[in-house]
């Protein structure tokens, strides 16, 4: 198979991400990918706990109506 990462490939690779996304934006992906990177290590790193369990509340007096119910 080779070396994969040439000095030549690279070159080609970094031209065509040049073409494909332009100058300007490059430097935002890279800092986005480094971020992402960043933040998948740190999670790796240190297991959170789970997250805890909603509770549900119980409604325990009866509803009551606004209108007062009348007798037939």
């Amino acid at each position: 198979m080779g070396d994969l990462l040439q000095p030549t490939h690279l070159l080609l690779i970094g031209i065509l991400l040049l073409v494909l996304f332009g100058a300007k934006r490059l430097p935002e992906l890279g800092k986005g990918l480094g971020e992402g990177l960043k933040g998948f290590k740190d999670g790796l790193k240190c297991p959170q706990d789970p997250p805890p369990a909603p509770t549900v509340q119980q409604n325990t007096t009866p509803p009551t109506s606004s209108a007062p119910v009348e007798p037939k």
